[in-house]
């Protein structure tokens, strides 16, 4: 079976809705509810000790691209975050950590390119891990939490949103 990630906010290639957007009070000029979206995988091969979910916008006028979201150490019984886990106060599961998003906080932060940019990409990864938790903490820069998962994914699957103002 193929490790696969599916969501109930959105379709793979299609725009992500308005409560998923960057909120107003963040200050870059979107006005969306900035929930983080529902996200289901399965078909994670044998070894998984536990997942990794991140959302990065390859197309961010950074030169690098943009974190919006990095969570790490999911236990590997876990195969699904609700909408809201990556809010203050959401539900992520026991031993889940997020880390700094561009911003320099932790959670998600929802997607706001550019007025009059082209549709941005957002790509939602879920990594299967091979450790049980990442050696990193909170404030651990997105580079350094790829890095570690670099060496220890067995396998990632991805959906796709996007968005454009």
């Amino acid at each position: 079976m193929a490790f696969t990630v599916s969501s109930n906010s959105f379709k793979d290639g299609d725009y992500l809705g308005k409560d998923h957007i960057l909120s107003a009070n963040f200050g870059f000029g979107c006005a969306g509810g900035n929930i983080s979206p529902h996200l289901k995988w399965s078909g994670a091969p044998a070894g998984t000790k536990s997942f990794a979910v991140t959302c990065f916008d390859p197309d961010a006028p950074t030169g690098s691209g943009f974190w919006h979201w990095v969570v790490v150490n999911i236990p590997a019984d876990v195969t699904e975050l609700a909408a809201g886990a990556g809010n203050p106060g959401g539900k992520l599961p026991a031993g889940a950590l997020q880390t700094r998003t561009e911003l320099g906080a932790t959670g998600y932060l929802g997607p706001c390119p550019p007025e009059g940019d082209h549709p941005h990409r957002y790509l939602f990864t879920v990594f299967a891990v091979s450790k049980d938790k990442l050696d990193v903490a909170a404030d651990t820069s997105p580079a350094v939490v790829g890095f570690n998962l670099h060496f220890a994914t067995l396998a990632k699957a991805e959906i796709m949103g996007l968005f454009k103002r």
